[in-house]
């Protein structure tokens, strides 16, 4: 896909890839057609970049661990009647290679060539299940 550009996440409360996935799967976290979603107050205004194959990068623990495809933005009115952008994501979850981020509120803007890789195909689960505290040491060494 073309000129795109992703997003990254804090998912706060989350623990690890599996929980973030267990999490989508709760009525609560989807849209009326089942995909997962997260609602956000803004609504992103490189949209047209995002639906152009961006994808969502998730912070779990202090690491970029997994990242989705968005799918489309939807508008949410909530019972405050405030209009908010649900991101509509694809159910594959995809594990990366880890990158420190440090805190911040709301999603940033990541360029494809800042993302962190897709976890290669041959890795094996036990590089993939790392504990996230290790993972964070590795990756601020550079290691991963």
């Amino acid at each position: 896909m073309g000129n795109h550009v992703n997003l990254v996440k804090l998912s706060v409360g989350t623990e690890t890839v599996e929980t973030l996935a267990q999490w989508q799967k709760t009525v609560a976290s989807q849209t009326s057609d089942g995909f997962p979603r997260h609602v956000t107050r803004m609504w992103p205004k490189r949209g047209t970049e995002i639906l152009n194959g961006g994808s969502i990068y998730w912070v779990i623990k202090g690491v970029v661990q997994a990242r989705q495809t968005i799918l489309r933005l939807d508008e949410v009115i909530g019972d405050d009647g405030i209009r908010r952008c649900a991101i509509v994501l694809d159910p594959n979850l995809i594990k990366t290679e880890t990158a420190l981020r440090r805190p911040f509120q709301g999603w940033r803007y990541l360029k494809p060539e800042d993302s962190p890789a897709d976890l290669r195909a041959g890795a094996s689960q036990d590089d993939q299940e790392l504990p996230a505290e290790l993972a964070a040491a590795l990756a601020a060494i550079g290691v991963r």
